[in-house]
């Protein structure tokens, strides 16, 4: 029996070998390419637009307040590779409003620049709360701006992608959305549409050599973290402090690094690795080296996965004691 198994795996393997040459896309050449970057006046989205800054590209920033659309655009200037051939151009819009001005403003960002080679949809809120005191109407707005906000950017751009066979497509979503945390109802599950969203996606597209990646970052320290905070439940907090807090410039390292060479699955840290061996589920893969570290850690990263959840479980029981012993006391 194991020397049928061994077998198998080994021709599982050699399977893998042969058909990964075929699914391994060419790298996005960054140098003169046009970068489009939703959610780009702040964040991980301006560290993404500074860092394809470096390599060449030239950028364009999507954001709702134009000043920091244009604060932005000067940091990104003072950070592009050759500052003659580089441009760099803003527009502020809302993503969740009329599809047809979204629209008209990607028809203008590259009637400005050419044709976008590369669209990050990095525009995205985050709240938490526990379910049943979230108000309802913010499980609608955060479903508007981190996914459908994302559907009418990458759907603006698309076709101008399939018409030339090019393209890379970057949906960022969390590490929430990888698993559901206490106080994350409303955020994880947009963020979790994400990932449906890119999966299917990227099999209708595969074929027109346009190739979709999904990050799913860990806490950074942003200026949208930092507004997270003040109404995390102290839960969330506990939780969420397992896995550390990155810094934008690294996060977009690794986030444009994955996206270059068409990697589905883009992660972040040690916590981010596990996560997306464990995760990847039916996610397509680019290499062979890929393929088998799923393989070969999926049911190891499952059995760590248990002690992290009863860690998780642990945590939420100490702070209802500790609840449940504050209200004692005010009955006294």
């Amino acid at each position: 029996m194991l020397l049928i198994i061994a077998v198998a795996f080994l021709l599982f393997f050699i399977a893998l070998y042969l058909i990964s040459p075929l699914i391994a896309p060419e790298p996005l050449q960054l140098q003169g390419a046009h970068v489009l970057i939703t959610g780009g006046s702040s964040g991980i989205g301006k560290a993404i637009a500074v860092e394809v800054a470096k390599k060449g590209a030239n950028v364009t920033l999507l954001a709702r307040n134009q000043a920091k659309l244009s604060e932005a655009a000067t940091y990104v200037e003072d950070h592009r590779k050759n500052h003659e051939n580089q441009k760099v151009q803003t527009f502020a819009i809302d993503l969740c409003k009329e599809y047809a001005t979204i629209e008209a403003t990607m028809k203008q960002a590259q009637d400005n620049l050419g044709s976008v080679d590369m669209l990050f949809n990095c525009a995205g809120l985050s709240l938490s709360g526990r379910f049943d005191e979230v108000p309802l109407d913010e499980f609608k707005k955060l479903l508007d701006i981190n996914y459908m906000g994302s559907v009418y950017a990458t759907r603006a751009l698309i076709g101008g992608m399939k018409e030339r066979q090019h393209g890379r497509i970057v949906f960022v979503s969390s590490q929430a959305g990888q698993l559901g945390l206490y106080g994350f109802t409303a955020y994880s599950a947009s963020k979790f549409a994400l990932r449906g969203l890119a999966e299917s996606l990227q099999m209708e597209v595969k074929q027109d050599n346009i190739y979709v990646s999904l990050a799913f970052p860990p806490d950074t320290d942003t200026p949208g973290y930092e507004m997270e905070m003040l109404s995390k439940p102290k839960e969330t907090k506990l939780i969420s402090d397992t896995s550390g807090l990155f810094q934008p410039a690294y996060v977009a390292q690794k986030i444009v690094a994955d996206a270059v060479v068409g990697k589905f699955l883009c992660h972040v840290g040690l916590d981010g690795y596990m996560l997306a061996m464990l995760t990847c589920g039916m996610s397509p893969v680019i290499s062979i080296t890929e393929a088998t570290q799923q393989v070969l850690t999926m049911g190891v990263f499952r059995a760590i996965s248990l002690l992290y959840l009863d860690s998780f479980d642990r945590i939420v029981r100490k702070c209802k004691r500790e609840e449940t012993d504050r209200q004692k006391e005010k009955t006294h």
